[in-house]
Formats: C-alpha cells, structure tokens, sequence
C-alpha cells in the first residue's frame, strides 16, 4: 500500500480483505430489505443490522464514528442521508434509505440501498429507479486510466436524462479502505476526464442522492440528519468499487455487480 496526493492503494490481497467488508455489508442489507415493514421502527431495523454484522464477525463502520450512536443510517422520505435510528415508526406507503457499513479485519464497506414500504406514488417509484441507474452508470464508466471526473459526469448525466430531479452537491462518495472516507472526494456532477486517475488498486464508495425536487437541504437539530427545505422525497443509492483490466469489481454487491454489468454490457472485473 502506498499513497499519492493521501490517496490510498490497496493491494490484491487487501482488497480481498475489502471484499470480506463488503460482503457482510451487502449480505446486512439483503437481510434488512426483507425484513422491513410497516409498524417497525427504524430503531429495530438498526438492532437487526447491528446483529447482524456482528455475527458475521465484522464491526459497524458507523457506530461511534463522530459520535453517530447507530450501526446504519434510517432516512425517511425528506431526510436525505445520515437519519438517526429509533423510535420513529414506519408507516405504509414510506420509504427509506438505509446506509450500511461494516469492518473486517481493518478494512471497511460501505453501500445503501432505498426501500418502497407497499405503495408509493409513481413518481417517487421512478426516483428510486433514476438514483439506482445512475449508480450503476458511475460504476460502468469507471475502468483503469480513466478518472474520477467521469464517473461524476455518467451520474449526472444519467439522472438528468432521467427527467428534472435534483442531486445533492454538498455530499458525495469518497475513497474507502482502512477507513470509511478517504479521498478522493466522488461528486455526483462533475466534468469527464477531470479528477484523480483510477488506478488499480483504488477503491471508491459512489453514492447518488438525488431527490424530486428542488437539491437545497437542511440539517436537523440533531446535528446529522438531512432533509429537503421543500419537503420533497429522496433516494439513495451506493456501493463500494475497485476496478481491474477486465472491469468493475463491486465489492458490496453479494454478486460482485455481475448481473448488472452483463445487463449493461459492460465488462466484470471481480475474482
């Protein structure tokens, strides 16, 4: 491992180890997107991961980590990114991002997902959709000697052709390893063929979050949770991501990102 303008390299075997994080986080997801209904709170959806990446044998990224008193992020509706889990019941017709991060042996995954709970306006159905595709955009566009910079313009650019959403400019993904935020910084807009070069070895949590209508937020007195000024619903989408000379490896997809990428024609850079 070395390191370049405090980006940090991994080795294979390191990422092996990443590999082993993102698992567990992805495997935690699965696990809470079966789970949730209405009538939880997002407390018990946090006891659940919190037991569950535990008895994987790994530790929650999140909990402690600047103080942040949870094993995920619970953001419902409005709230962006960063929701507080507890007694907050979730109701019919919700729905909720839930942000995932776990370690193993020193080495971190992170990954989101956003959850329909029943029925929910087609419009907020086609955000969810557009913010997922967009993640999926970023990552098909990474690949060795290209940059950062064209991953955030395959993310904007996706969700602009998607139709006239939102998407936040003040949070981004950022680099992962033996800690959960490293650079680079991964904005969701951004210029093609700027940023820092994808090398092998580096790996990245990309992250849209872009909501329905207008992207201006506010933090709550919480000093964590982010919602929308206008009221308006969010989604939010991530995954942890290497690359290799064949192509993506996602690091917290249970399959690598293989599917996906087929469906995408895009090449498979996992082992």
């Amino acid at each position: 491992m070395f390191r370049e303008r405090g980006i940090e390299i991994k080795t294979p075997e390191q990422l092996d180890g990443m590999r082993r994080a993102g698992l567990v986080v992805g495997r935690t997801l699965e696990t809470l997107r079966s789970a949730v209904r209405p009538g939880m709170t997002t407390g018990d959806l946090d006891a659940l991961a919190e037991d569950t990446i535990r008895g994987a044998g790994a530790t929650p990224s999140f909990k402690g980590y600047l103080g942040f008193p949870g094993s995920i992020c619970a953001s419902v509706n409005d709230e962006v990114v960063h929701g507080i889990p507890g007694d907050r019941v979730l109701q019919d017709g919700d729905v909720v991002s839930i942000d995932c991060g776990a370690i193993v042996d020193g080495w971190h995954g992170d990954a989101a997902t956003t959850v329909a709970l029943g029925a929910v306006p087609e419009d907020v159905t086609r955000l969810m959709e557009a913010t997922e595709e967009a993640l999926w955009a970023g990552i098909a566009a990474g690949g060795l000697g290209r940059r950062v910079g064209d991953i955030s313009h395959a993310v904007e650019s996706s969700v602009r052709a998607a139709g006239g959403y939102g998407i936040l400019e003040d949070y981004v993904g950022h680099g992962i390893g033996s800690a959960m935020h490293q650079p680079p910084n991964v904005p969701n807009i951004g210029r093609a063929g700027k940023g820092p070069k994808i090398v092998p070895g580096l790996a990245l949590a990309i992250e849209p979050m872009v909501v329905l209508g207008d992207p201006a937020t506010a933090t709550l007195e919480d000093d964590w949770t982010v919602v929308t000024r206008d009221g308006r619903w969010a989604a939010h989408f991530e995954h942890s991501v290497t690359w290799t000379e064949a192509g993506p490896w996602v690091l917290t997809a249970l399959d690598g990102g293989q599917q996906r990428l087929a469906a995408m024609g895009a090449g498979y850079g996992g082992r």
